[in-house]
């Protein structure tokens, strides 16, 4: 039988390049000419890696003089960094540099018999990898995983070292590169008959009325020096254990080769997959040899029928489905590129609270965890590939992402490329015929796309394409539905306009300020409202990809580390832009009201107010009186001017003359202590990181919207530790520091909690404040 273990323990990690002198004499050169290529330096098992290393009389070993951390995995060695305003500003003002990574393990001499893997999720950006001195691989894309069979290299019973070389900023993208082997690694243990890599392939088709047609094909690997016989059988089965269908089938497969075998099960009146019922099964695949189990692998899948058309676009189960879409980049502003999986458990639960309903990969593969919370939370998604190219490496890496992607019921179509500027070259038509080509290949059941900014009326790459995907340029849509009449067409990125959380001011740069209230930024970064409105317009439009979801590093401009475009903050605060995009898309009454009311200096001057809301009217208050009921248009904000006066805002929402929602901001006094608000404290196991907010509270107890605090300092116990804050996107601390500066009345506090769970308090303490303390129970 096959296993699977994590293998994120007990990494050794040098931060920097580690230089080898080159031998002056034959006898090294010769000796390293050989299949144990290195036998000195960090790619070497000899290499000497121990952390604060002793040595005592008697021991034989060589000193290290190196600095060596221990390091559990996923890790971000670039986050850790002070940023600074000489750096490239796309990349977050951080120093991209060279590391190494080693990590020490015995595989047993019973596991001689198996075929032994490690599988990579994803290193950045370039990792060359090395197994007891051998050269293993090198893998060029940062978010493409990549295995390394080991299995004829192992010392078994003996020492092994695994090494990893890792070059970052290389050039992947345009925004915050990270560093490092930032994913999940895995070492398996495989019979020499099992399924191979992504091997299994679901891909449900609706036959007649209820019934769906569930084709189910599975590759089988045979690492045997001999041909086997292998029966393949596979049972689907529903989230309550129930078996709906199964076949089974025997294949010959050859000798040190891969077979397959297509079956076809009919299902009748599967629960489908959709974005408020979002159910799964699961395919079971077990290879049997003789009358010995090989291997047991479980697919999750679902069933939903998907179709488009130009003049409606886009039906979810026969039902056309707007799409509220918002990209997303796979980081987080506390942990850079390692995110834990609670954590995007959280963010995938803020896309689905802000009423969004698709989300885009931008622009590469994303977290293997991520795209599992996609299929949870009923999500539909647009994967993208990174690069737009033809080439060996290119074509590698979209079959991975294809292969590895496309059993998940959630994702509704395919990126081949974003912002290319061949999309408007010949080159670019024969790229893309390729890339087409490929990807029909590995999956009919989707459409295909690219998302194109580079004038888009004079674009090459829409001949192949299912969907016209546009960046942008909302004065060309009417144009493009009319030069296609025949393909829908997708806004893949829009508005991109940025706002600072709790800043109602004017811009100013010099702070890295942006108004909180929504705008245009130039004629391409139009505002939500105007964007949102000019999709709802046009109902042959199938929606649109609001850029973004999250503020993400890079992209910036100093003093800021982030481009603010996000609806949601660098560490995952609510920002007005949030509640703003709620009162598009979703049915629930709601209203939001900005700005808060602390504005001390202001008084008797005029202040805008707004109020983000769905309902058909709105009135607002000013310490009880009205300040007048207007009727709203759909998508429309409400706004008044008032003159400011220290008291209470209150903004009513109502339909059909009913009041049905309400928000409140009042003047508060100054902060007198602070208090710790669990996220996510109902989704966190041990182990698993809670996600914390910090606030300030007046005499009275109410949040202070504006308190600046020079410092708060936060710790934890019961086997916990803090190992995030943040609170200003201009604050250029570094995110692991325990001590935080509070900005606009909050600060994110990110804990790591202890493997064996239980009680954790964490404490808030800052100098003539009382301490925020919470304690809760992790289990």
């Amino acid at each position: 039988m096959s296993k699977r273990i994590a293998f994120n323990d007990n990494w050794l990690f040098f931060d920097g390049e580690i230089e080898t002198p080159q031998a002056p004499d034959k006898g090294p050169s010769y000796c390293q000419a050989k299949t144990e290529h290195y036998l000195a330096g960090p790619a070497s098992i000899h290499f000497p890696d121990a952390v604060d290393h002793f040595l005592t009389p008697g021991m034989k070993a060589e000193i290290n003089l190196r600095k060596t951390q221990s390091v559990t995995l996923p890790h971000d060695y670039i986050i850790t960094q002070v940023p600074e305003e000489k750096r490239n500003k796309a990349w977050g003002f951080f120093d991209y540099h060279p590391a190494w990574y080693r990590k020490h393990f015995i595989i047993d001499e019973k596991d001689k018999d198996k075929r032994v893997v490690l599988y990579f999720e994803g290193v950045a950006d370039h990792a060359t990898v090395y197994f007891n001195g051998v050269y293993m691989y090198d893998n060029y894309e940062a978010h493409t995983p990549f295995e390394i069979d080991l299995t004829d290299f192992i010392r078994f019973g003996e020492d092994n070292v695994i090494a990893v070389h890792v070059e970052c900023g290389t050039g992947e993208g345009w925004w915050y590169q990270g560093g490092g082997i930032y994913r999940n690694v895995w070492l398996e243990y495989n019979d020499p008959v099992s399924v191979a890599r992504y091997g299994v392939y679901v891909h449900p088709d609706k036959k007649s009325g209820k019934n769906w047609n569930t084709p189910v094909e599975t590759e089988i690997r045979n690492d045997n020096y001999r041909d086997v016989t292998v029966k393949v059988n596979t049972k689907l089965v529903a989230e309550d254990g129930a078996v709906i269908g199964e076949a089974e089938e025997k294949i010959e497969v050859p000798a040190r080769s891969i077979g397959s075998v297509s079956q076809n099960i009919l299902v009748k009146a599967p629960a489908l997959w959709d974005i408020d019922t979002p159910v799964l099964y699961k395919a079971v695949t077990t290879l049997t040899v003789g009358r010995r189990v090989t291997d047991v692998q479980e697919t999750s899948y679902g069933y939903r029928e998907i179709s488009y058309s130009p003049e409606t676009g886009f039906y979810l189960n026969g039902r056309n489905v707007k799409l509220q879409g918002v990209c997303g980049h796979g980081d987080y502003g506390l942990t850079g590129l390692a995110v834990p999986e609670s954590v995007f458990r959280y963010k995938a639960q803020l896309i689905k609270d802000m009423g969004a309903n698709a989300y885009r990969c931008s622009h590469y593969a994303q977290a293997e965890y991520w795209m599992d919370e996609m299929d949870r939370r009923g999500i539909v998604v647009m994967d993208e590939t990174r690069w737009f190219s033809s080439a060996p490496a290119a074509l590698n890496d979209l079959r991975i992402l294809m292969k590895r992607d496309r059993n998940h019921p959630s994702i509704i179509m395919w990126s081949i490329g974003n912002e290319e500027p061949f999309f408007i070259t010949e080159q670019g038509a024969r790229i893309s015929r390729a890339l087409y080509a490929e990807a029909n290949k590995l999956d009919k059941t989707r459409p295909i796309l690219t998302a194109n900014d580079k004038d888009p009326e004079v674009a090459t790459v829409y001949q192949y394409s299912d969907i016209v995907g546009v960046n942008y340029h909302m004065e060309l849509f009417d144009k493009l539905h009319s030069m296609y009449p025949e393909k829908p067409i997708l806004s893949t990125e829009n508005t991109a306009t940025g706002t600072s959380r709790g800043w109602y001011h004017d811009n100013v740069s010099s702070l890295g300020r942006i108004s909180s209230f929504d705008h245009d930024t130039n004629a391409w970064f139009l505002s939500r409202e105007k964007t949102w409105q000019y999709i709802l317009d046009r109902s042959w439009l199938m929606g649109g990809m609001q850029w973004i979801a999250f503020e993400h590093r890079g992209e910036a401009e100093w003093p800021r580390l982030c481009s603010v475009s996000g609806a949601i903050d660098l560490y995952l605060q609510k920002k007005d832009a949030f509640y703003q995009n709620q009162s598009f898309w979703l049915d629930r009454p709601m209203i939001h009201v900005l700005p808060h009311w602390n504005h001390p200096g202001m008084e008797g001057k005029k202040i805008p107010v707004w109020a983000y809301t769905n309902c058909e009217e709105a009135e607002l208050f000013v310490n009880g009186r009205s300040a007048g009921r207007v009727s709203i248009q759909p998508v429309q904000h409400a706004e008044w001017n008032v003159t400011y006066r220290p008291g209470t805002i209150e903004v009513v929402g109502y339909n059909n003359g009913e009041i049905v929602c309400r928000d409140v901001q009042e003047t508060t006094g100054l902060p007198v202590s602070l208090k710790l608000i669990p996220e996510n404290a109902g989704d966190v196991k041990p182990g698993d990181v809670l996600l914390l907010t910090c606030v300030a509270l007046d005499e009275e107890g109410r949040e202070v919207p504006d308190a600046a605090i020079d410092r708060i300092l936060f710790y934890s116990d019961g086997g916990s530790a803090v190992i995030g804050t943040g609170s200003d996107h201009t604050d250029h601390v570094p995110p692991r520091m325990n001590a935080r500066s509070m900005y606009a009345g909050r600060v994110s506090v990110a804990v790591k909690t202890g493997e064996k769970g239980g009680k954790i308090r964490v404490y808030a303490e800052s100098a003539g404040l009382a301490s925020g303390v919470i304690e809760l129970t992790v289990k």
